[in-house]
């Protein structure tokens, strides 16, 4: 039985984890991080703690739906601790330290990482880099909708979608991208890649990549229904990850992509 821990357990994702891990008969929910009051009701055997070390210590893969403060705090314990757990994280709006700490993380332990725990994106990824290097004439919007709560922007789901594309046409996207129109800017370049955000009411997650040309246009959509979509993709790559040499691997890495 494997298993695993929760860092972000009174997030959105994170209490829907807890469920999803109590259905699943080939995993065990070992031990819970929370940073003040965990309101969900565990059982008695299952560890709740604010200490990342007693959690790491006590599990086999860990499952990271947190915030970037905390997840900073689970790769020190890998880099400064010598604590050697497999990690799942799928935090998001991470700074260029916390990038580089997830880096040097993976040298020492297989982290699978991922912006979007969904199945159904990881193909979106997938068919938006297809689409971006065979229409390389076509221009390339993307628009995502989230919850009215969602702090960053745009979503990570999104960049990773805008990194596909540019890769996709050896363009850096640092370069390239545009998250904003206002005003008499002129017209639109080639190359850019347009990145817009939408939030309001309770919408899980919508995105939306448009590839625009004169006389025609394609556009992939991917809609979550569900945010249990997320904790159960998540579990999935859990049980793919355990084994696996130390590494930086993606959700695509998991599904054969």
């Amino acid at each position: 039985m494997l298993k695993v821990g929760i860092v972000g357990s009174t997030g959105r994702v994170g209490t829907l984890l807890i469920d999803d891990l109590k259905k699943d008969s080939e995993v065990q929910l070992a031990g819970i991080h929370v940073f003040d009051k965990l309101e969900k009701d565990v059982p008695s055997d299952v560890i709740v703690t604010n200490d990342m070390k007693v959690l790491m210590d006590s599990v086999d893969v860990v499952i990271d739906f947190s915030a970037p403060s905390a997840t900073e705090e689970l790769l020190t314990q890998v880099i400064d601790n010598n604590v050697r757990k497999p990690l799942v994280i799928a935090t998001t709006g991470f700074s260029k330290h916390q990038q580089n700490l997830l880096i040097e993380a993976s040298k020492l332990v297989p982290i699978l990482y991922s912006t979007n725990m969904s199945l159904g994106v990881a193909v979106l990824n997938k068919l938006v880099s297809l689409a971006s290097k065979t229409l390389s004439d076509f221009d390339i919007e993307i628009v995502e909708q989230h919850h009215r709560y969602k702090v960053d922007s745009p979503s990570g789901t999104a960049l990773t979608l805008a990194e596909h594309a540019a890769r996709a046409r050896d363009l850096d996207l640092d370069k390239v991208r545009v998250s904003g129109r206002d005003g008499d800017i002129g017209a639109r370049t080639k190359d850019e890649i347009g990145v817009m955000s939408l939030r309001g009411g309770d919408i899980v997650g919508r995105h939306t990549v448009g590839l625009y040309n004169d006389g025609e246009f394609i556009e992939l959509h991917h809609t979550a229904t569900a945010r249990n979509t997320f904790s159960k993709g998540a579990i999935k790559v859990a049980k793919w990850l355990v084994n696996k040499e130390p590494s930086l691997y993606s959700i695509n890495d998991a599904l054969g992509l």
